[in-house]
């Protein structure tokens, strides 16, 4: 959301002299090298009007002198700045004199005020967004820091939680990476016994590739996960987390009350305390919104939620094309996987089951890797170094052949949904 303020304190020079926005394009057009022509046609004003304010230039009078009126030129560069998060005066007077523009601290406070009293505004008059049952699961990740075996670790806290009876699903993860996003949806699904419609996420880079025009374009893995499954994955616009508030108050709930007490033995015995705490403390509490238990509530939700029925899950199997790099590896969720080294220059088929990927050629196994855990590693078979180092061909033996493609197609059965 973006704010523009209703009150006195920094004034667009336009509104005084021109119409709304005009002044403040004018000169951000010029600055692009715009001609008057083009700059007239953009704004809807007269080339006359125009070049004489080009003339005039910036720092003409605009008719009042108020202290506020020196950052005028810069109201949407300011209104750019507050929406892109930069609230604090001295940071964004900071970043004024990084561009020629020095004030004083007052000056720019000034400036500020009226973006900040339509920011709290908005805040105030935000509504509370309720979803039908069924409608919506909204899912994000937190950190904190765990005394496990004895020893402080940093660990992420997966929480799905469905919109209409606030059941949350709660597991621990090692790494951010875009598989164990994948793993705790579908984890949460099978919790769930069921799919919603929507999936409501927030920005992060496994799951958002990139913004066009404002719009997510969702990462394809992601994506075909989202189809996989049947549901459509939706994005939080940035800066408004409120967009999935519901989750967002979820994360603070598990990590203050779940993982609220001293330590774990072992990673093990905090999976297991996490499965007690979603079944008998987050269920059967009386959730502060709907007054209800989100165990109540439930039977409602899971009634409008797509079944899973049989459908296989999507990391039981996956499928990827690799081309062999000059080192002879290929890249795999960040890490790098060595095949025999007359495969470089290759296109290969690739599938990951479970914790293990192989490498096809032709139906064949070429290579065989169980799936590391960490991001940016180099996984190596010691018979592929060989054979790169003197330069001798090491191909599997006909009885090494694991399995063809099509066995994995009868696993996966079907069509997605």
């Amino acid at each position: 959301m973006e704010f523009e303020p209703r009150d006195a304190g920094l004034h667009k020079p336009e509104a005084r002299m021109l119409g709304d926005g005009a002044v403040a394009q004018i000169f951000a057009l010029q600055n692009l090298g715009w001609s008057i022509r083009k700059i007239a046609r953009e704004v809807g004003l007269s080339r006359n009007t125009v070049r004489d304010w080009v003339r005039g230039g910036p720092d003409r009078s605009y008719g009042n002198g108020s202290r506020a009126g020196l950052l005028d030129r810069y109201y949407f560069w300011i209104q750019n700045q507050f929406n892109a998060g930069v609230r604090n005066a001295d940071v964004l007077r900071q970043e004024l004199e990084a561009i020629g523009v020095s004030v004083s601290l007052r000056t720019v406070e000034r400036a500020l005020r009226p973006f900040r009293q339509s920011y709290e505004r908005a805040e105030q008059a935000t509504v509370r967004f309720e979803t039908p049952p069924g409608k919506q699961m909204q899912v994000d990740f937190g950190e904190k820091w765990l005394q496990i075996g004895g020893v402080r670790q940093k660990r992420y806290v997966f929480v799905a939680t469905l919109g209409y009876s606030r059941r949350c699903y709660i597991e621990i993860s090692g790494s951010l990476r875009q598989r164990d996003w994948i793993m705790g949806i579908e984890r949460a699904f099978q919790h769930f016994e069921g799919v919603p419609e929507i999936l409501l996420t927030d920005n992060a880079k496994p799951l958002v590739d990139r913004r066009k025009a404002g719009i997510p374009v969702f990462h394809p893995e992601f994506d075909a996960f989202c189809r996989h499954w049947g549901t459509v994955p939706r994005a939080c616009q940035p800066f408004r987390a409120k967009t999935k508030g519901k989750v967002e108050r979820s994360v603070g709930y598990a990590k203050g009350n779940a993982l609220g007490r001293e330590g774990w033995e072992s990673d093990e015995a905090l999976d297991e305390h996490l499965v007690w705490w979603m079944l008998n403390v987050a269920d059967t509490r009386i959730h502060g919104t709907t007054g209800e238990r989100p165990i109540d509530r439930f039977p409602a939700e899971k009634a409008a939620l797509r079944p899973m029925g049989n459908h296989p899950s999507y990391l039981r199997v996956r499928h990827l094309s690799r081309t062999v790099a000059a080192d002879g590896r290929i890249d795999v969720d960040t890490n790098r996987y060595s095949v025999p080294p007359q495969f470089i220059g290759a296109t290969l088929e690739v599938t990951i089951e479970a914790d293990t990927i192989q490498v096809f050629c032709q139906d064949q196994v070429i290579a065989e890797h169980p799936v590391h855990p960490g991001r940016r590693q180099v996984i190596e078979d010691p018979g592929h170094v060989v054979s790169f180092t003197n330069g001798i061909a090491r191909v599997g033996k006909p009885g090494e052949i694991r399995r063809p493609l099509s066995h994995y197609a009868a696993i996966v059965g079907g069509e997605a949904w």
